[in-house]
């Protein structure tokens, strides 16, 4: 289906500001997504609570949704975005009461360690310590779900590969949204849809790379592309069809199946990175599909989304 003029519109806002991105700073990213996630929040306000969670390295909290009826005994670890060097709990608060508000459930924001002030593997301990918080809290593995956007994507993949690793239990499914899954930045579509996307900047990714992770591209816990993912639950991958990552996640898909797990990935024609997340017709209809998966997957009865699916900002 074509894209809505609304949807052009915005294509057409976001490529307008694309330039200015290339000269804004790691405290510049930070700030925008930090505002970006507390307007969300705020929207949401009547929906989702929040309640803080004390961890000794990184901040946490859950988005507690209004509407989850009891037993509330199922989770959603959330793993945000922002190139491993941007993205604080403002930001995570604001997508994770998104989801909270849309599946009814409790969602663990876990904002992890930036790069450069803290290197790989930072994020990766930092999500490891906040899935073993959930364990120790009594939920059990199928009552987990794994949400991540972006880095945040990558994130989840390079988690559960380590918990596969270390003979953890995984969690009940995952959900990658334009997973940024290759660090050694090689897919085609760095290539292919560098002119194209809308928002992200080649140059500023390969920045990101040496912030964060220098002389460890090579590795699956870097770049799960690299990796095997035998054993991995249910995965529900999202990608813009114009975004740079789109090879990760078409890579991430193949390997999946190749492994025998069970894996979707949706394409969004036209759409750019972490499309899901904007409030477009075809961001909602990703968000309805991403919260009928993980409520199935949990175990869950199905909400009426006619009724009670919340719009993304």
């Amino acid at each position: 289906m074509p894209l809505t003029l609304g949807t052009r519109l915005l294509r057409m806002q976001l490529r307008l500001t694309k330039p200015i991105a290339r000269f804004a700073t790691i405290e510049d990213a930070r700030k925008a997504q930090d505002q970006l996630g507390r307007m969300t929040a705020e929207m949401l306000k009547t929906k989702v609570g929040f309640k803080p969670v004390g961890f000794e390295r990184f901040t946490a909290c859950f988005a507690v949704s209004a509407g989850c009826k009891e037993p509330c005994d199922r989770v959603i670890l959330y793993l945000h975005g922002g190139g491993y060097t941007a993205g604080g709990l403002d930001y995570a608060k604001g997508f994770g009461a998104l989801l909270s508000a849309n599946t009814g459930l409790s969602v663990l924001c876990a904002a992890y360690r930036l790069a450069p002030e803290h290197k790989f593997p930072a994020a990766q301990d930092d999500a490891m310590e906040a899935y073993q918080y959930l364990l120790n809290s009594g939920f059990l593995p199928e009552q987990i779900a794994l949400v991540g956007e972006s880095a945040g994507g990558g994130l989840a993949l390079s988690l559960s590969l380590r918990l596969r690793d270390e003979g953890k239990p995984l969690p009940a499914c995952i959900v990658a949204i334009s997973p940024w899954a290759d660090l050694t930045l090689s897919g085609a579509s760095y290539s292919n849809n560098v002119r194209i996307d809308p928002t992200l900047i080649r140059e500023s990714l390969a920045y990101y790379v040496i912030a964060y992770a220098a002389g460890h591209e090579d590795e699956a816990y870097v770049s799960p592309v690299l990796g095997d993912f035998t054993g991995f639950p249910p995965t529900l991958l999202f990608a813009g069809s114009d975004e740079i990552l789109l090879s990760d996640a078409k890579t991430v898909h193949k390997l999946l199946r190749k492994a025998g797990a069970e894996s979707k990935l949706v394409i969004g024609e036209g759409m750019w990175h972490v499309y899901p997340v904007y409030g477009t017709p075809e961001g909602k209809a990703a968000l309805e599909e991403m919260s009928v998966f993980i409520r199935s997957r949990l175990g869950l009865v199905l909400q009426n989304s006619a009724e009670e699916a919340i719009d993304p900002v």
